[in-house]
């Protein structure tokens, strides 16, 4: 069997009529020097020491469970087939296929990675009955197959399980055909006509992986830079999309962007760049790979003209594949500005690493979040065995967004929340439990008023009955949020459930190195001045698209008849300021000096006439969060968050609770004080109050 046929399909790079790949023509062309090509050397180096490639073995194991797969499928479709009475040619004619997408689609999973995989069917092969009862029942039964779980409330339907240990997250398209050709192409629009909304997404995931690889002008270069991103997102905490950061699909449009800027760039090159340009970027102006088409089906697509809800995203990224859609919608204005700010880090990192002054470790360094923030919000979560604590964890960490958009609106954006993207587990506790944790501050650079407040008890109890709302909720599912100064962190969440001391403070330069070292000492994460480690005094911190100025959208173009496009924004067009800034730009390139000078210039030029553009007059200031937070359901380990319970469920009160569950204790309250030139939040009351279920 040729196991390739199920896992890869031909990719050919798509270019545009002037000769390049993406909405605008390249910031440069340039190619790598000499010391380039010696920092993408240590950079492969270093990726393969941090463990990112798998073994020869796996890669085979992975691409013989595939291929298996692929047979079990064909078998399940013949037999449903047969049960629904269709004669015998008809059986020998049905068939079924599996594609893959994802990180093992693009080539950059690791080690013990799962696989995204997407079965596409007949139309007289259901998801509801055939997938979810006949599929999983012979799946059931094979022994090579462990941890069978079936997700049919998720927003995008799904079956876990291992095969011969290799993880696979197998998803159901259901075509309107009654026979699937094994040469099926699903990159053809045509593909996606009178089909429902769940195989849409199902068949987008591997529609947006293909286009993707056929829209950057290097795929190697690109997949090195990814894992490199994806390493670095992992380690500074921001790559988590259900917490309102960047999942891999995020990641790998932005990475996929700076490979069509610099085309001929190499990955130690792509890094920099990559900081360079979104250091720069002016959200909500969004990051595109190709032009948005409207297309022929009636699909909704991404349009802040047309869509209200579309003009409330913060850090837009569009898919490439019809219907383009925002992929980063979960983005709050917090996590934003914990974005921009790792981005201006990696900037300044980059940049010492270009003068020798840094080198790769120092910019993967763990982000030390419980030492970053004075006040923490703490969300512990219990049930009562294992699947139960699955199912109840991803639907509170699917609901945690919901937490930071509300403490944003409740405190017109003055308090600011870091969610971190994982959870913790304290192994010394009884029965099955999990905690998250977010990090609060007052937003930096605002003037501090004497004896203001920040009361939050109604937000967490407005979260917490939303929370309660879970459908499946089973006695035992118990949800507490607890506010804990830095020093009373738990020490489960450390390494070895050891606090580590505490480090000396960060200075606001970047240090020179020691003798005979070449490593970064302190880097602030932006460029303000540093209080404490972790904590900035930033003006421009929090700011969102209504302080960006807005002019009309004047780019849609007529490409074909019932097909309509439209490009960035950004293209083409800046801001009277940055018109003037252009102006002399230009004046000074055309002065003349060293060649060097005037490419490192021209490509200044260039960066800001792509990421300095106004966002369109059609974006609006958010006056309704309740009416977004549902926007698109992340549907985490199946949890549909459309679906909620028509009450909370029966539960006795807890010991010094009140009938609705709350702890019968003082009002919580967060409160600024003035410390010199420091700003703090202190609790006026009780640090350890809880808000019970």
């Amino acid at each position: 069997m040729d196991i390739l046929t199920y896992t890869v399909v031909p990719v050919q790079s798509i270019m545009q009529p002037s000769g390049h790949l993406g909405v605008t023509e390249p910031i440069s062309i340039a190619g790598p020097a000499d010391n380039d090509t010696a920092k993408t050397r240590e950079l492969e180096k270093f990726l393969v020491s941090a463990g990112l490639y798998e073994s020869q073995e796996e890669a085979v194991l992975r691409e013989e469970v595939l291929g298996r797969l692929d047979q079990i499928v064909k078998l399940w479709v013949k037999q449903i087939s047969r049960n629904k009475g269709f004669n015998e040619q008809l059986v020998l004619e049905a068939n079924a296929k599996i594609f893959t997408f994802g990180s093992y689609r693009l080539g950059v999973h690791g080690p013990g990675a799962d696989i995204d995989t997407l079965c596409v069917g007949p139309r007289h092969a259901s998801r509801e009955e055939d997938f979810f009862i006949e599929l999983h029942a012979m799946l059931a039964e094979m022994p090579e197959v462990t941890e069978l779980h079936p997700v049919p409330d998720a927003h995008v339907p799904v079956m876990k399980f291992k095969f011969n240990g290799i993880s696979i997250d197998l998803v159901y398209a259901r075509l309107s055909s009654w026979v699937i050709p094994e040469d099926l192409d699903i990159s053809q629009e045509s593909i996606l006509r009178n089909v429902d909304e769940q195989s849409v997404r199902s068949l987008n995931g591997c529609r947006v992986t293909d286009q993707i690889l056929r829209l950057v002008p290097n795929i190697q270069h690109f997949r090195t830079t990814l894992r490199c991103m994806k390493l670095w997102a992992k380690k500074r905490g921001v790559y988590s999309n259900v917490t309102g950061f960047l999942g891999g699909i995020n990641w790998a449009l932005l990475v996929a962007r700076i490979c069509q800027l610099y085309p001929n760039a190499i990955p130690s090159m792509l890094v920099s760049r990559f900081f360079r340009v979104y250091t720069q970027w002016r959200w909500p102006n969004p990051v595109m790979l190709c032009a948005i088409e409207e297309g022929t089906l009636g699909l909704p697509v991404w349009d802040p003209r047309r869509n209200p809800r579309d003009r409330t995203h913060q850090m837009p990224i569009i898919t490439p594949a019809y219907p383009c859609m925002n992929s980063s919608y979960n983005v709050s204005s917090s996590t934003l500005r914990v974005m921009k700010e790792e981005f201006q880090r990696g900037n300044d990192m980059c940049e010492a690493l270009e003068m020798n002054k840094a080198d790769w470790f120092t910019l993967f360094e763990q982000y030390p979040f419980f030492e970053s923030y004075r006040n923490y919000l703490q969300i512990d979560i219990t049930a009562m065995d294992d699947d139960d604590l699955r199912n109840w964890k991803g639907w509170v960490e699917s609901r945690l967004r919901q937490l930071t958009l509300k403490i944003e609106r409740h405190t017109f954006g003055m308090l600011q929340c870091h969610p971190h993207p994982c959870d913790f587990v304290d192994t010394m506790r009884k029965g099955r439990h999990c905690a998250f944790f977010m990090g609060l501050q007052r937003k930096q650079g605002v003037p501090l008023q004497e004896g203001q407040q920040f009361d939050i008890r109604a937000t967490v109890d407005e979260f917490r009955h939303s929370v309660n709302m879970y459908m499946s909720w089973k006695p035992g599912m118990e949800i507490f949020v607890s506010h804990v100064r830095r020093r009373q962190i738990p020490t489960f969440v450390f390494p070895g459930g050891t606090r580590p001391a505490r480090p000396a403070r960060v200075q606001g330069i970047i240090g020179k190195p020691t003798s005979g070292s070449k490593v970064l000492q302190s880097v602030p994460r932006s460029k303000s001045s540093v209080s404490e480690l972790g904590e900035t005094i930033d003006d421009n911190a929090g700011a969102t698209f209504d302080s960006f100025k807005r002019k009309s959208l004047d780019t849609a173009t007529d490409t074909m008849p019932g097909k309509r496009t439209f490009s960035s924004p950004t293209l083409g067009r800046l801001s009277s300021e940055s018109d003037a800034e252009a102006s002399e730009d230009q004046a000074a390139i055309a002065k003349g000096g060293s060649n060097k000078n005037q490419q490192n210039l021209a490509e200044e030029v260039a960066l800001k006439a792509i990421t300095s553009g106004a966002f369109e007059e059609y974006l609006t200031e958010v006056e309704d969060l309740d009416a977004i937070e549902d926007y698109a359901p992340t549907g985490v380990s199946g949890i549909s968050s459309e679906k909620l319970r028509d009450s909370t469920p029966p539960q006795e009160p807890f010991p010094g609770r009140g009938a609705c569950g709350e702890y019968l204790a003082p009002k919580y309250e967060l409160a600024g004080f003035q410390n010199g030139n420091m700003e703090e939040l202190e609790s006026t009351v009780i640090l350890g109050y809880i808000f019970g279920k």
